[in-house]
């Protein structure tokens, strides 16, 4: 494509951003604090931090802010901040199953060891408008903080709970786990070069950076017919999972160093079980999995990555079983990007298509106006066009009679 530079404008977008701003803040009585958008928003705030590639709150929300609640504006912004960091560490394996669970569910299995957990979630409420938010104010919130802390009663016991796969695993429905390459060297999208076709790590790292909407829509068309992936949920928990990193200044490099703690990560973890497959070679029928693993509680996505993740492993014509129609159209940075930079000049591109249909109407125009001169050239001539004429008229009358 061809842009040309925006000279001579510069008053003019200095302008247009004043202006956004005074369109962001007239009218309101006093500034939305950033606290409120990341503690009140949280599904918002952990939709961002995902397809933002970073897991910070409190950033989210200032993007969000200065975004005006576009989240595709927002991922942007958080993506441009993350290339600026230093990357200083590198954490150890995150344990999804020792994750601090807060919801866990399982569509698959009635009973599972713990119990269901359905926790915090929209999913068994009516969808209708709750007009008293109009009015709720600071003494509302904390008046039901206060009322529901004292109803509680905590009870001693632990929140971390077995994997539903791991049980599959141990009564031999699914098949184990292979670590022959765990000691590899990961690959990263952020640094690396996305190729196709690509490995697994590449395919759950771009997945876990997937925009929400648009891995649901191709999810979905995979269940309705457009691919062969259609599961139950195994397990679906969210919680928070620690992260470690080895300690910086062991010199031994013999691993016997307590790891460093640094914080904790709200995750959302889906397992999917889909159709059972018997190995050629040992001739055993296992279930076969689907993962799906992204920050905070976004339950949408990690059911949609668990999908396409089992949808490209699986080889087919479908759009959801293409590795490079998927990957390369659900990020949202890189999809709304070029989607968004037709606003930008197209002006020598344009210039020449209407260059090239002038051409072309200018060519029509001359052979118009040849084919309306022609005939008064020919009678001119001794009038032979009109002798011609009669004669045609003459010889279709005759091929009429003779019923031609």
């Amino acid at each position: 494509m061809a842009y040309v530079a925006v000279t001579g404008g510069q008053e003019a977008i200095e302008e247009a951003n004043r202006l956004n701003q005074l369109y962001r803040v007239q009218g309101s009585e006093m500034s939305l604090a950033v606290e409120w958008i990341e503690k009140q928003l949280r599904f918002l705030i952990d939709r961002v931090m995902g397809e933002g590639g970073i897991y910070a709150p409190e950033y989210a929300a200032i993007a969000l802010k200065q975004a005006e609640g576009d989240p595709a504006e927002a991922a942007f912004l958080l993506r441009a901040y993350r290339s600026t960091l230093p990357r200083n560490h590198y954490s150890l394996t995150v344990e999804p199953g020792e994750m601090r669970v807060i919801r866990r569910i399982s569509s698959s299995f009635r009973d599972i060891p713990g119990g269901q957990m359905l926790g915090p979630t929209n999913d068994y409420t009516h969808r209708m408008l709750n007009f008293s938010l109009r009015e709720e104010g600071d003494a509302d919130m904390e008046a039901f903080v206060r009322a529901y802390m004292d109803d509680v009663e905590l009870q001693p016991g632990s929140l971390t709970f077995q994997k539903v796969a791991d049980l599959l695993r141990e009564q031999g429905l699914m098949k184990k786990v292979e670590k022959s390459d765990a000691d590899a060297e990961p690959f990263d999208i952020t640094r690396q070069k996305l190729t196709i076709p690509s490995t697994r790590a590449a395919r759950l790292q771009a997945l876990a950076r997937g925009e929400t909407g648009a891995m649901t829509a191709l999810a979905y068309s995979s269940m309705r017919g457009y691919g062969i992936v259609h599961p139950t949920i195994g397990e679906l928990r969210v919680g928070y999972a620690a992260v470690h990193i080895a300690y910086p200044y062991s010199d031994d490099g013999d691993g016997e160093t307590e790891p460093v703690y640094i914080g904790e990560l709200l995750l959302t973890e889906v397992e999917s079980i889909n159709s059972f497959k018997q190995d050629t070679e040992s001739g055993e029928v296992h279930f076969i999995l689907g993962y799906g693993l992204c920050f905070g509680q976004n339950e949408l996505k990690g059911i949609s990555m668990a999908i396409l993740e089992r949808s490209l492993e699986t080889k087919g014509d479908a759009p959801a079983q293409d590795e490079e129609f998927v990957l390369t159209h659900i990020d949202s940075v890189e999809s709304s990007g070029f989607v968004s930079h037709l606003k930008l000049p197209h002006y020598i591109t344009f210039q020449s298509s209407l260059d090239q249909i002038r051409k072309v109407q200018a060519t029509k125009q001359q052979e118009l106006s040849r084919r309306k001169e022609a005939p008064h050239d020919a009678d001119d001539d001794g009038g032979q066009t009109g002798q011609t004429g009669q004669t045609r008229e003459t010889a279709r009358k005759n091929l009429q009679h003779a019923g031609v």
